[in-house]
């Protein structure tokens, strides 16, 4: 004999959860479950976005610092004189 599990009757029925709505690519509310934050994983999930300042991996080399620009300056500056005078 087969057990008579209903699964639409369960109390974890996901046709009861709330959805994400959020608009997918094809312009429909997207149909996933959300989570506390109202939002599905993929719509809106636990990132906060990208860390703030140099630990975000923007800083890699160093060339658009105030010193990496004064010192092309100065050097921009003596081959313009160096020119002149030559």
């Amino acid at each position: 004999m087969k057990p008579s599990i209903n699964l639409m009757q369960s109390n974890f029925a996901m046709h009861l959860l709330v959805r994400c709505g959020a608009k997918t690519r094809q312009k429909t509310p997207c149909q996933s479950p959300a989570m506390t934050n109202g939002r599905c994983r993929m719509h809106g999930g636990k990132s906060s976005g990208a860390p703030k300042g140099k630990s975000n991996g923007n800083y890699k080399h160093g060339q658009q610092t105030k010193k990496a620009i004064a010192d092309r300056d100065i050097i921009r500056r003596l081959l313009k004189d160096l020119r002149q005078t030559s």
